[in-house]
């Protein structure tokens, strides 16, 4: 969408995940025309967030399983259409398949109600910000700086994968890095599966996988998980638990029609390999918040999350930029929590215009 030459904007929201489009429709909605800069397709980064990286998500509140093909056709413009992604088959009812709305489709439709309300979008990436001047300014890759009275980064955060070119293959057909988010789908109900790691969040994710999954192979590359001793002792009480002492992932195994079907694992000890069946693999090795272009501008993490400077508000450390989402939220990390702070962080931004009288 073009962007109107308006000197200097209200509110410029960088970022297209569920954040950045629920900032968007706020925004949008008390009239200060937002522009929003969705990126460009990059590895583990592109535009619609994480989410774009998802199949069917069955915990974002309002979408249940249904005829959410339909649906989806008739709210986003038909010239997006060719974005969506095959409707999963096995569950159809009167000849329409029912399922979950899958990532990239509720992506669409909040982009979709996002541009209904005015949001004025832009397909290229901020690769620089000023936030000591007044206006606020950023640079495009491509084109000319933008000066700006509020800023909302919404950037996300990507999961950290092993870089197996097996593991990539099998990503959405078996290869997961949230447990919460694809934990209590079939797939993972119909065998053992495997959590790579040995932090909390890999103990915690294993714990959780043995509500669905009849065993859960825990998989470690040491011989003690670094995980506390509270989350160790959880996943050595848990009969459905087994960790694999010394091992890594050496190949993810499976087909084109099942997906992942087991892993070669290599031992860290004598380089002897042994593999496991399972009906799946999460990976939890950590996440790389997207902020280098960030560096030294923004109050950040030691993990380089952005800090929110007040409680319960998004502020940031510069005046008139504020957080949302995965960018500044290294625990929950969920699609429906980066919604909420988009809309705070929409707010926040409304009402400091307010203040200064913009």
């Amino acid at each position: 969408m073009e962007r109107r030459h308006e000197v200097p904007e209200k509110v410029v929201i960088i970022g297209s995940g569920p954040a950045g489009w629920s900032a968007a429709i706020y925004a949008a909605r008390a009239n200060l025309s937002p522009l929003l800069f969705e990126g460009t397709p990059q590895p583990e980064m592109i535009p619609l967030g994480q989410l774009a990286f998802t199949t069917e998500v069955e915990n974002f509140a309002g979408f249940p399983s249904g005829d959410i093909r339909s649906f989806v056709e008739s709210a986003v413009d038909t010239s997006r259409h060719w974005n969506l992604p095959p409707a999963p088959k096995g569950h159809e009812k009167d000849g329409r398949p029912h399922y979950a709305v899958q990532g990239v489709e509720l992506m669409e439709l909040m982009k979709q109600q996002a541009l209904n309300f005015g949001t004025r979008v832009v397909g290229d990436d901020i690769v620089d910000v000023d936030f000591q001047s007044r206006p606020l300014k950023v640079m495009p890759a491509s084109g000319e700086p933008v000066e700006t009275h509020t800023i909302i980064l919404a950037t996300g955060a990507r999961a950290n994968y092993l870089g197996l070119p097996s593991e990539e293959a099998f990503k959405n057909r078996g290869i997961s890095a949230c447990a919460v988010c694809d934990g209590a789908l079939p797939r993972f109900r119909s065998g053992p599966v495997a959590v790579v790691g040995g932090g909390d969040a890999a103990v915690e994710e294993a714990t959780y996988l043995t509500a669905f999954a009849p065993k859960v192979y825990l998989v470690h590359r040491r011989d003690e998980l670094r995980a506390s001793k509270v989350m160790q002792q959880r996943a050595f009480d848990n009969e459905k638990v087994e960790i694999l002492w010394s091992y890594v992932v050496d190949e993810v195994l499976g087909n084109e029609e099942d997906g992942v079907t087991g892993i070669r694992l290599r031992s860290t000890k004598d380089d002897s390999t042994k593999e496991w069946e399972v009906a799946g693999m999460f990976v939890s090795v950590g996440h790389t918040p997207n902020t280098a272009f960030l560096s030294g501008k923004l109050e950040l993490s030691e993990k380089g999350y952005i800090k929110w400077t007040t409680p319960f508000r998004t502020y940031t450390s510069a005046e008139g930029v504020f957080a949302a989402g995965d960018v500044a939220d290294d625990y929950y990390r969920q699609a429906i929590t980066s919604a909420g702070t988009g809309c705070m962080a929409a707010l926040d931004a409304e009402r400091h215009l307010a203040e200064k009288g913009l």
